[in-house]
């Protein structure tokens, strides 16, 4: 009898051992430290704090044009730019794309097809290949459009001149006072290219900052527990704050007029807010460990790090690190690095808590 009390109770270890050593992974709501009314105050003060944080961490370099040295041709702005894309960076190796990896090779899916194929980074490449080309064939596009009206503008000028200098391709002159015109206009037309190319950055940017954010927010605001939220409250005022310092450089560089700077830094500085309303909306109802939560978000966060990556990477550091102004200036490049490694390292930080 005994023996067959101590089979049976070996039995039991071997078969509830892996349910005790993986009691954490549960696909039902979790409902310790619960508190709706304590997580309500703590989301309702998330909701102020990250709003005038983005607002303000958006329009600083704005505001920053009036300020000699906060503005984007003085050194300081790299450095500061260069910051914000170490944070944005960050977001997405460190806080987005391991989310979505939880997400899509969590228990709780079916086998087939989440733990057949590696979703998360196949998402991501697919969003970072569609970035490119969105990227490409708008930067192009607008390109076309601001050499057609350097030639349409040097036609013009050629006919109050009395002359027909159009032939396909700008002129070029031997005159003094013509040769001046000409390069003038060649070099707005530049200009326009650049400024457009900004505004394909910013727009860009901003669609994979909020799809990111709409989703972590809904998430904030679904919890209705304080010790989830607490660290969640800090980490994306600090995050919202300097990805809105990096998404404002890009608007400030684009050159964006009174209306669409109002219109983007609103639209981006709602969005955290808005998923933590939509979320406290859905707290009775969301399961974030259901499939169809867990598929979306994973989907959503895949894409949005694919996004980040590729817009910190290509767009913000590459565009600013190979910029003849700062490879001409060895103490500007080397502030750069290091703002750069302290913005990254700062938000890698974060992840310790949040």
């Amino acid at each position: 009898m005994a023996a067959n009390q101590k089979f049976l109770i070996l039995v039991l270890i071997i078969v509830l051992f892996p349910a005790i050593v993986l009691g954490d992974c549960t696909c039902d709501d979790d409902d310790d430290d619960r508190n709706r009314s304590l997580a309500l105050k703590y989301k309702s003060g998330a909701i102020a704090s990250i709003l005038v944080a983005s607002f303000i961490g958006v329009l600083l370099p704005v505001w920053g044009k009036k300020i000699p040295s906060l503005s984007p041709e003085n050194n300081l702005f790299f450095v500061i730019k260069a910051f914000a894309a170490g944070v944005i960076l960050a977001t997405g190796f460190i806080h987005v794309l391991p989310d979505a990896f939880e997400s899509l090779t969590s228990p709780c899916l079916p086998d087939n097809p989440w733990a057949k194929f590696p979703f998360t980074g196949f998402v991501a490449m697919l969003a970072s290949i569609g970035t490119l080309m969105v990227d490409v064939y708008a930067t192009s596009h607008y390109k076309k459009m601001a050499g057609s009206k350097g030639i349409q503008a040097v036609a013009e000028e050629g006919d109050r001149n009395g002359e027909s200098n159009l032939s396909g391709v700008l002129p070029l002159h031997t005159h003094a006072t013509h040769g001046h015109a000409h390069t003038s206009l060649s070099m707005e037309g530049d200009t326009l290219s650049t400024q457009l190319r900004y505004r394909v950055i910013s727009q860009v940017l901003e669609l994979g900052i909020i799809v990111h954010s709409v989703i972590i927010g809904i998430a904030m605001g679904a919890s209705d527990s304080p010790k989830t939220i607490r660290p969640l409250l800090a980490a994306l005022t600090f995050h919202q704050f300097f990805e809105g310092v990096g998404l404002g450089g890009c608007i400030t560089q684009a050159k964006f007029n009174a209306r669409a700077i109002t219109i983007m830094a609103i639209f981006f500085s709602l969005t955290t807010p808005a998923g933590i309303a939509i979320g406290i909306g859905i707290a009775n109802v969301y399961n974030e460990n259901s499939p169809k939560a867990l598929i979306v978000q994973g989907i959503f966060d895949s894409a949005s790090a694919g996004i980040l990556i590729y817009m910190a990477l290509v767009d913000l550091l590459s565009a600013d690190f190979m910029n003849p102004k700062m490879q001409n200036n060895g103490k500007l490049l080397m502030g750069a690095n290091v703002s750069l490694l302290f913005g990254a390292g700062c938000m890698s930080l974060l992840a310790k808590w949040a």
